[in-house]
């Protein structure tokens, strides 16, 4: 039995269709909080378990028969809490193998300004390795479809607008990443192996600028704010706290350079080379 976690979340849906595509729907299982969210995959014949990340005794009943498991990052307040909940309740469990999904990360940026996303991905993958149990970790760049949180709605008009500076992000769509995942679950010889699963190259968000100029035929500026004027504005235009600290963070990552990768395995696990950025751009946000 395979079973996704955060089964109703994109990425984890996302790798389940693809699932069923190479696997058989009685040997896959998705865990949800509840039963209200399951229910598209239920009528598919997928497996429904019923855990909470917060709840150990939950996870550990619901990870009965489960050989493969796949731990798609939490996004809750205390995501290491998160993560070790569900690493402990699968070795309690008797899974075979732990899949998680981190960061793909540049390692060698000696002042990291990655704050709590430290836990999220790099303490987990450790927490993982230390368990004892036989991993595969799948180090994820930034989503494509993040685009529009970074450039806003009327980029177009406005430009781009954001203190990232020089730094580089690798980007990759959801689809490719879940894909990739799909494609290593359904098969083996994965063991205890650490893939990157972005695409290359990694831009800056000027070059980002200069792709919107090309395939829009505009001039699309951009522009790299102080982190105050920049927080200034996400305030004045109705954005929440919470999305605006994110924003911030994010930004801060990217501008010192810890999204810039310079391989990956994306193109390897698909079978075909991925999406790149400006086809993105074009079919998606220009279409």
């Amino acid at each position: 039995m395979i079973l996704i976690t955060g089964a109703s979340g994109n990425l984890g849906n996302a790798v389940i269709e693809n699932l069923l595509k190479e696997v058989t729907a009685s040997k896959i299982a998705g865990l949800f909080r509840n039963e209200d969210k399951a229910k598209s995959l239920s009528e598919q014949g997928v497996n429904v378990r019923i855990g909470d990340y917060s709840n150990k005794e939950s996870l550990a009943k619901a990870f009965q028969g489960v050989e493969k498991l796949l731990l798609i990052s939490s996004s809750g307040d205390d995501a290491l809490t998160d993560h070790k909940n569900v690493i402990d309740a699968a070795k309690e469990a008797g899974v075979e193998q732990i899949y998680y999904t981190s960061g793909a990360l540049n390692r060698n940026i000696a002042d990291s300004k990655l704050g709590p996303l430290v836990d999220s991905y790099i303490t987990t993958e450790n927490y993982i390795i230390e368990s004892g149990i036989t991993y595969t970790i799948f180090q994820n760049g930034l989503y494509s479809e993040t685009i529009p949180f970074f450039v806003g709605e009327e980029v177009l008009e406005t430009g781009i607008y954001l203190p990232a500076g020089n730094g580089k992000a690798s980007f990759a769509t959801r689809t490719d990443m879940a894909e990739a995942i799909a494609n290593v679950l359904a098969s083996d010889g994965h063991g205890n192996k650490t893939y990157i699963t972005s695409a290359l190259p990694s831009y800056s968000f000027k070059e980002i600028a200069e792709m919107f100029s090309e395939v829009s035929g505009k001039t699309i500026s951009y522009t790299n704010p102080a982190p105050a004027d920049y927080e200034t504005q996400l305030r004045a235009s109705g954005i929440d706290e919470g999305s605006i600290w994110y924003a911030k963070l994010l930004a801060a990552i990217i501008k010192n350079g810890e999204y810039e990768i310079f391989s990956s395995d994306l193109e390897k696990l698909l079978g075909r080379k991925p999406t790149d950025l400006k086809t993105y751009i074009k079919q998606t946000l220009l279409s």
